[in-house]
Order: structure tokens, then C-alpha cells, then sequence
């Protein structure tokens, strides 16, 4: 290999495996991102480090390829680190280049980055100068089989060292096995014969690319089928009954409570999947098939540990078709027509703002049908998977929802931005109160999209507090915050806008889309914060149920 420094030689090694790097420069970058210029690597500067990993983590989710996110050591590093949670316990290959203490010993404004980043269950992978490029290797392949985010540190005093040669093969594919083994003999057993099997797919079977395989064995045993909002409309066809848990209707759910077989295939279960408890019935036989190493919840009767994909394929040469199930499928289809679907709203409100719901289905008559939703965490987060139609699981990325974080939406947007190449339209869903946390990287987003809709559920408030906690008579002061211009801010930041009041006023951004939807969009609607959602009832009922649980 050719004389390089050590940051150029990550960055030499890196650059095969990604073309976008997003972060801030400082001390202990700036030699990094030299040499990632130099490699022809793409950079997107973002206005805050949080936003550098959660930008990375957000193009990954968009387009399924490795980006890596850099900071400085020290305050650039910790800024960054709820970002690398979330991308931690959301198994998203992240890579975060930073800089490190120098190898004489840490200064005293160092800290101890690697145990922080353990505390996390995020691996630190630091470089020397006679492996700069086989450890920046070992971090990134780490990263993608275990779907995890990793740190490459960069000592700072070896920064700008030249790098010793090394003889580095040839990137090795990354090999996809499975086998359930003949755990996959009892699952086709159970499948073939259910009277109402469904198959519940998750992120997990998307990553893995296991939607044809899953779609065509749910039609080959008469399978109802479902997806978690992050894989949703993986298994679109007949049977499909939507989204599951807190953002689906009562009528998909009482379905899926009837179910008799359940393959649940890379998805985790989370407790908002479930409904608290309540989605699947008491009598279900419940399988997974994920590469977790072991079973994510005690409904689980048979886990079964096998590539998604390669397990569906396995089924599909073990399970020949049947007729145990037709009739399933056809009273699904009946009771789906005829149960009711979300609710549309209100045209008046008690304190005479919007009705979310009601913007939500008027959103979705203006959006573009080519679109890619980003979501900030918060009370909001439900309307857009509930309303909109989101065409393919990787057009909804919701960076901060395993780590339950507001303030990472507008650090997504960059990132999915980023990724888009076929001409779709970014839109970005997000609260007032995350939309202030993550500010900045308004600027940061205006500058990396080509075409971008910013909708602020905007009602003066952090929502989902006011719900669980001022009904609780809680003081709401800390709840509350003052009405802010969003729209003048956009403006002021180079975005074209307009504060949204009424259904009516979907015209500026209807008139902004008919003229070619270039650049960025931002609307400042303005909620009312008395309909509280579904998914969040939900969650409370569960909460207070839990409580009457210990105390009775």
C-alpha cells in the first residue's frame, strides 16, 4: 500500500466500504477528514456532533449502506453519544470516527472515552501506526455483522504520523447463514397446520431482505400477514392487515388476537408491537426466527435462530399448500371493509388550533406520492405511519425511537437526504420541543436536501408530558413552551415556509410543490393539545395497570 498517515490509511480502508461521512471538524478530526477528501469520500458538515451519528445512522436506514459519522475527542465526543445509544440498541451498523486521547497518556481535558462508549455497548476499536487500516477493517466488519455502532478512535498524537505498510487482502463478502436446523421441520409442521396463521415481519426481516420469501409463503398457507412500523408494508398483498401494536386499528388488532400461529420474523416484540400484552391471544403458538441469540419475549414458544431470509426460503421448500386457511383470509378481508379505520379528526378543537388527525389526512392529500418519512421521537410519532402512506419500509426512518429520545429528527433528515438518489421527497416529521433541541441542523438539512417538507406538530407543549402527567394534576409549567415562529426561523435559514392554522393554508405548500418541490419546505402547523394518541392511552393504561398491579 502506498505512504500514507494513519488517517489517511483509515480513511483509504474506510472508503471501501462507505461513501458518505457526516460531523463537525475539530482538533482531533481534521486530519481524518483531510485525508477523507483526499479518498473521495463525500462529506456533510452538520451543525451539532449528535447530529453526526444519527445522520449516519438515518442513511443507513434509508438505503441499507454503511455511512460513518466523526467527531473531535473530548466535548465533541460526548455530544455525540445519545445518538450512539439509540443506534446501539436499534441495531444500526454506525461508525463513529473520533479523535482520542494521544498515546503518551490522557491530558487533563481528556476522558475515558472507551469506557464510556462500553457503557453504551458500543465497541472502541483504537488504531496504531502498524495496523491503522486492519483495525479500521476489524471496527467496520464488526459493525456490520453484528449490526451494531462502533467507535474507531484516532490517538491524537498519531493523527498526522505516517502509517506503516501493510498488505491488506481484499474486503471478504460477508457470508449469510442460516440454519434454523431442524427447528425449521417444527415450524413448518405448526405453520401447515394453523387454521389462522399470521406472519409478523420487523425491521430485522427487511435487513435481511426476506420480504418475497415471507410474502410468498403467507400466500402459500392462506397466512394473514402484518409488519412493526418499521417494516411496514414488507408483506403488502392479500391478508395484509398493516401495521401492528398502538399504530394499527382495533379491527387489524382483533384479528391478530385470533390468530393461532404466529411467525414472528425479525422483529423484536417490543412492548408497543404488543400492545402492552394485549395483541396476540392467550392460545397463540408464538415463533421467532431472528439472528438474536436468544428469545426477546417470554410469549415466544419456539425460537429459532436462523437468517430471516434463508429461513423463509428453508419453509417454503418444507410447507406445501393447503386449503386449512382460506376461509381466514376471507373474513379478514369482510371485517377490515367494514370494521372502522382511524379516526379523521375534528374540524373544531376546544382551543380552536388543528386537529392533528385531521391534518395528518389532509397532509397526506398534498404530499408527494415519491416520499421517504423521517421521524423525530414525541407524542406526534404515530399520525404519519397512521395517515400517510409510507410506500416501502426504508421510506420510514425513526432515529431515536429504541432509545425513546426526542431531538434527532432534523440530524435523520440530513442523513436520509443524503441517501435518496431517485428523485424522492424528504419529509420530516417532528415536535416543536425535539425540532428546538436538534436547531441547528436546520441549516445543516436546507443544505444537503434537494427536495425537503419539514411538518412541525407545533402545539406550544412537550405533548406526550402534558398528556401522561398534567392529567395527572402535575404542574405544567415545565410542559409548556412558548409559541415559536418556526417559519420565520426557516426563512431567516434560507427554507421557503408558511404557518399552518387551517386545512386552507395546505395551499402555500401545495403551490411550493406544483412548482417542482426544489429545496427545502418547512410548515408550522399549529396543534391543539387536547386529542391525545392512541398508542399513548395505551401506553398509560398499561402504566397504570402495572402500578394497581404492585400496590393491590
Amino acid at each position: 500500500m502506498t505512504s500514507l498517515t494513519v488517517s489517511g490509511r483509515v480513511a483509504q480502508v474506510l472508503s471501501s466500504y462507505v461513501s458518505d461521512v457526516f460531523g463537525v471538524m475539530g482538533n482531533g478530526n481534521v486530519y481524518f477528514l483531510d485525508a477523507a477528501e483526499q479518498q473521495g469520500l463525500r462529506f456533510t458538515p452538520v451543525r451539532h456532533e449528535g447530529a453526526a451519528v444519527a445522520a449516519a445512522d438515518a442513511y443507513y436506514r434509508a438505503s441499507g449502506r454503511l455511512a460513518a459519522g466523526t467527531t473531535t475527542y473530548g466535548p465533541g465526543y460526548t455530544n455525540a453519544l445519545t445518538a450512539l445509544a439509540e443506534a446501539v440498541q436499534a441495531q444500526i451498523p454506525v461508525v463513529l470516527v473520533t479523535g482520542d486521547a494521544p498515546t503518551t497518556g490522557a491530558r487533563p481535558q481528556d476522558v475515558d472515552q472507551a469506557a464510556i462508549a462500553a457503557g453504551l455497548s458500543a465497541a472502541t476499536f483504537t488504531v496504531t501506526r502498524d495496523a491503522a487500516g486492519a483495525i479500521t477493517r476489524q471496527a467496520v466488519e464488526y459493525a456490520l455483522t453484528r449490526r451494531t455502532a462502533v467507535v474507531l478512535a484516532i490517538p491524537y498524537d498519531l493523527a498526522a504520523l505516517e502509517a506503516d505498510d501493510e498488505n491488506l487482502p481484499e474486503p471478504a463478502a460477508l457470508e449469510v447463514t442460516d440454519d434454523g436446523g431442524t427447528d425449521l421441520g417444527r415450524v413448518a409442521r405448526l405453520l401447515a397446520g394453523a387454521r389462522r396463521p399470521l406472519i409478523l415481519a420487523g425491521r430485522g426481516a427487511h435487513l435481511a431482505g426476506a420480504g418475497p420469501e415471507l410474502r410468498e409463503l403467507a400466500d402459500r398457507i392462506g397466512a394473514l400477514t402484518a409488519g412493526t412500523a418499521l417494516a411496514l408494508n414488507l408483506l403488502n398483498g392479500e391478508g395484509y392487515l398493516g401495521v401492528a401494536g398502538g399504530f394499527g386499528t382495533d379491527t387489524a388488532a382483533g384479528l391478530m388476537g385470533e390468530a393461532d400461529v404466529v411467525l414472528v420474523a425479525g422483529a423484536s416484540l417490543s412492548p408497543f408491537t404488543m400492545r402492552f400484552g394485549h395483541l396476540l391471544g392467550p392460545g397463540a403458538t408464538v415463533i421467532q426466527i431472528d439472528t438474536a441469540v436468544e428469545t426477546t419475549h417470554p410469549r415466544v414458544d419456539l425460537f429459532v435462530q436462523a437468517d430471516v431470509k434463508a429461513a423463509a426460503s428453508r419453509l417454503l421448500s418444507l410447507v406445501a399448500g393447503g386449503a386449512a386457511a382460506v376461509a381466514w383470509r376471507e373474513e379478514a378481508s369482510m371485517r377490515l371493509v367494514a370494521g372502522p379505520g382511524h379516526a379523521v379528526g375534528s374540524a373544531e378543537t376546544v382551543d380552536g388550533r388543528l386537529d392533528p388527525r385531521a391534518l395528518a389526512a389532509a397532509l397526506e392529500a398534498v404530499l408527494p406520492e415519491r416520499r421517504t418519512v423521517v421521524q423525530d421521537g414525541g407524542h406526534f410519532i404515530g399520525w404519519a405511519p397512521m395517515y400517510w402512506n409510507i410506500p416501502r419500509p426504508q421510506d420510514l426512518v425513526m432515529v431515536g425511537t429504541a432509545f425513546q429520545s426526542i431531538g434527532l429528527g432534523l440530524a435523520s433528515a440530513v442523513g436520509a437526504a443524503r441517501a435518496l438518489e431517485d428523485g424522492r421527497t424528504l419529509v420530516l416529521a417532528s415536535g416543536d420541543g425535539g425540532f428546538l433541541m436538534g436547531l441547528s441542523d436546520l441549516e445543516s438539512l436546507i443544505g444537503a436536501a434537494g427536495s425537503a417538507i419539514v411538518v412541525i406538530y407545533n402545539d406550544a407543549a412537550y405533548g406526550a408530558e402534558i398528556h401522561q402527567y398534567g392529567s395527572q394534576g402535575l404542574t405544567e409549567k415545565p410542559m409548556l413552551i412558548p409559541e415559536v415562529d418556526f417559519s420565520g426561523v426557516a426563512r431567516a435559514l434560507g427554507a421557503e415556509s408558511a404557518v399552518i392554522r387551517s386545512p386552507g393554508d395546505l395551499s402555500a405548500l401545495q403551490d411550493w410543490i406544483d412548482a417542482g418541490a426544489k429545496g427545502t419546505f418547512v410548515a408550522d402547523c399549529r396543534i391543539t393539545s387536547s386529542v391525545r394518541a392512541p398508542w399513548l392511552s395505551e401506553w398509560m393504561n398499561a402504566t397504570r395497570a402495572a402500578k394497581a398491579a404492585v400496590t393491590g
